[in-house]
């Protein structure tokens, strides 16, 4: 099987890179801007592609033979995407269709998208589940729910998987409010809160890699699969959590909250579990600590 993944310097995409290649499969290409991704993440036996997925030719070329691509590139950050509305639908809108018409135009057998839960916008019930309407709040979403509807103009003829991803953290990433928390109590500086009432769902990194392989290698699974822990977690209790998991002496401080930022979801992950076989986590926090240690290590 030959295997294409873009963003595959990402966080994800370069662990998603390392699970293909351990599970077997040897011809595994990473595409990445490296705008957000890191050319030292991705394994020595995964062929790098420094590149973009606004790149007809480029992705015509680099689909050529290929089984099945992941399309992981995106401007992935909500507040990145607020600055830059430019770069977020180009990238995520129109980067999307170039994959997907690359892909079909070359037989490619299964693409599978990575979304994100800001689609659903402010759920009306928690927890969220796949059929809630389409609602985003902000750029991001849009522009996730915009590359959805993209794969459903390609569906005939290639398969197609979609997930979409809640709060994913792990080691190696940044920008986001994990490691932005972490960074700032191993630094004991303070931790500031852009609303107090915040509730969001964390998805461990490897929980997403786990779907992500299945999805790609298994029987095919449309979706669209809600790929979170089903548990909320407080803004509050996350501060307080990273803290004390780094014994650190930083305070918390309440700004006002950010209008474009989702206010509360969790995700309703049973057809994830009941068709993935995903196991969820009783604490969605129990990979705080190997974060903690990454960044120690990074900040040396």
């Amino acid at each position: 099987m030959r295997v294409l993944i873009t963003g595959g310097a990402g966080y994800i995409g370069s662990r998603l890179a390392r699970r293909l290649g351990c599970s077997g499969i040897r011809d595994v290409m990473a595409l990445d801007n490296l705008r957000r991704g890191r050319r030292a993440a991705v394994a020595g036996d995964t062929r790098f592609v420094e590149g973009d997925v606004r790149d007809e030719q480029l992705l015509l070329e680099l689909t050529r033979g290929v089984d099945l691509v992941y399309h992981l590139a995106a401007e992935s950050a909500v507040m990145s995407a607020a600055a830059d509305p430019e770069y977020c639908f180009s990238t995520n809108v129109t980067g999307t269709f170039r994959v997907l018409r690359a892909a079909q135009a070359n037989g490619v057998k299964r693409v599978v998208f990575s979304s994100s839960r800001e689609v659903y916008g402010e759920g009306v019930t928690l927890p969220v589940s796949e059929d809630a309407p389409l609602e985003p709040r902000n750029i991001y979403g849009a522009s996730k729910a915009a590359g959805e509807k993209c794969c459903g103009a390609f569906m005939s003829g290639m398969e197609i998987s979609i997930v979409r991803l809640a709060n994913v953290y792990g080691p190696g990433d940044q920008g986001r409010v994990i490691p932005k928390f972490v960074h700032a109590a191993l630094r004991d500086q303070p931790l500031t809160l852009f609303g107090a009432t915040q509730v969001m769902d964390f998805v461990w990194v490897d929980t997403v890699v786990d779907a992500l392989v299945r999805l790609g290698t298994g029987p095919h699974l449309a979706g669209p699969f809600n790929i979170g822990c089903g548990r909320g977690t407080t803004i509050v209790d996350l501060a307080q959590r990273v803290v004390a998991a780094a014994g650190s002496r930083s305070t918390v401080e309440i700004a006002a909250r950010r209008e474009v930022e989702v206010m509360r979801f969790v995700a309703d992950t049973r057809a994830a579990e009941r068709d993935l076989g995903l196991g969820i986590p009783d604490d969605p926090l129990f990979g705080l600590p190997a974060v903690i240690d990454a960044a120690r290590i990074e900040m040396k």
